[in-house]
């Protein structure tokens, strides 16, 4: 439903964009071919990306318009034709780095070759306005119809990440503890996963604080954002914490099955209080946190004491309690975030 809502009132800008670009350019008599192609393309993401590469769009345009018409008073409607607008256009915005608008570009000089016969400088005049009315257009629609507002879909998306990232803590350490003769298959797939919508909603992040610049609804609520983009920090952090549980050898730990009862509780806890806000409790986090770090001290004295510490290589049992209070800290960060 949420991937339909945002496809959906994309078509709906988009479809509105063309139908004004094409009134509006058959109230002016012109064709409204180029200008619905710059309409289409200039509907971005975010208001501010349509004026940004708005700006680069119009005076690529009339770069192709110019090689079209220069190459039309030269050739006429040939294939040499074609190619030289097409290619000429393709190098000086390559070379000016006019980038955003290339495409456009390329297929506005294309275009031209069929429908300009006489009257070059005219013609050129004229695409130079419907690519105008193409990007004003476009960039008021994206501005004033549905504006761009990822506020909801970023914090949807932190909630998801965290509760995917519960599941999966809760299941590497039911394996690390009770089944070390598996493989990590099933979290590693997860963790990509989860990887993959941490990356998303930095994209929508983006976006957002993007958009806020410019438009007021957008930017309403800056300190919710402040907060996301600081909570996905915290996210980053858990994923690397993570990703160094499973690459630990398991066939070695050495805890009792009382000691593996007590750090499967704190993780149980502790993925309930990333799957559900509402469940964590500082007080309980904090005497967890303790329990955690008592084992982790009374395992590095019990191993220092035993000299099976070596200089170069810590044991397993130390490197999984010390991810586990770095979690720790982390989730208690990521529900105090200021």
């Amino acid at each position: 439903m949420r991937s339909f809502q945002f496809h959906g009132s994309r078509i709906i800008k988009t479809g509105l964009a063309i139908f004004l670009t094409a009134v509006i350019c058959e109230w002016f008599n012109w064709p409204p071919v180029f200008a619905v192609i710059t309409a289409i393309v200039t509907i971005e993401p975010t208001v501010s990306d349509s004026i940004k590469k708005g700006i680069v769009r119009f005076p690529a345009s009339a770069i192709g318009s110019a090689f079209a018409v220069f190459f039309i008073a030269l050739f006429g409607n040939s294939p040499i034709t074609y190619t030289l607008a097409a290619v000429c256009t393709i190098l000086v915005c390559y070379r000016l780095k006019l980038h955003a608008g290339l495409l456009v570009a390329t297929l506005t000089a294309v275009a031209m070759v069929e429908v300009i016969h006489s009257n070059y400088l005219i013609a050129f005049f004229i695409r130079l306005g419907t690519t105008t009315t193409g990007l004003l257009v476009s960039t008021a629609v994206n501005m004033l119809v549905f504006p761009p507002n990822y506020s909801k879909a970023i914090a949807e998306n932190i909630q998801r990440i965290g509760e995917r990232a519960g599941g999966m803590l809760e299941q590497t350490f039911r394996t690390i503890l009770y089944d070390s003769n598996a493989n990590h298959g099933t979290e590693q797939a997860i963790l990509d996963q989860l990887t993959n919508e941490i990356r998303k909603t930095e994209t929508l992040i983006y976006f957002q604080r993007d958009e806020s610049k410019l438009h007021l609804l957008a930017g309403g609520n800056k300190e919710a954002l402040h907060m996301a983009e600081k909570q996905l920090v915290f996210l980053h952090k858990l994923e690397y914490h993570v990703g160094t549980l499973l690459q630990m050898p398991l066939s070695t730990i050495s805890w009792t099955t009382a000691e593996r009862d007590l750090i499967m509780q704190a993780v149980t806890e502790l993925a309930d209080d990333l799957k559900s806000s509402r469940d964590y409790d500082s007080v309980k986090h904090q005497q967890q946190l303790k329990n955690i770090t008592d084992l982790f001290w009374e395992d590095n004295e019990e191993l220092t004491k035993n000299n099976e510490i070596h200089p170069t290589q810590f044991p397993p049992e130390l490197i999984i309690l010390y991810e586990l209070v770095a979690i720790y800290n982390l989730v208690d960060q990521f529900y105090h975030v200021e």
